[in-house]
């Protein structure tokens, strides 16, 4: 049975950092024959879910959406099976309710344009302002 789970969220000044987990239980990290996309989305009140980044979980790919690019860095560590989000530069834009994700459709553009994935997490709450 897979499940995620996602901790890490807070309260952080514009310009702070955050780094948000996924614990992905069920999922094979690693694996080349049963593999998934696994990442974020995201979504701040009255504005639609956002894409934010993914990583493969067979191989080191990944993407970003353009808002994030440079400030963003998403990574694995397969022997706890959990996926990591190093938030840096944050500013009031990234403001959102951060949700872990998992699917099938392989890590890509196409990934951060899903309009469901197999899998979600509970979300945890980001919140930047001074």
């Amino acid at each position: 049975h897979l499940q995620v789970v996602e901790s890490g969220g807070g309260l952080v000044q514009p310009g702070g950092s955050l780094r948000l987990s996924c614990a992905a239980s069920g999922v094979t990290f690693g694996s080349r024959l049963d593999y998934y996309g696994i990442g974020w989305f995201r979504q701040a009140p009255g504005k639609e879910r956002e894409g934010v980044s993914c990583i493969s979980t067979r191989d080191d790919r990944t993407s970003y959406a353009d808002s994030v690019k440079g400030r963003f860095t998403i990574s694995k560590d397969n022997d706890k099976s959990t996926v990591y989000l190093q938030m840096d530069g944050l500013n009031s834009g990234d403001t959102a309710v951060y949700y872990c994700a998992v699917d099938r459709v392989s890590c890509g553009r196409n990934w951060l344009l899903l309009i469901k994935t197999d899998y979600w997490g509970q979300g945890t709450q980001v919140t930047v302002s001074s």
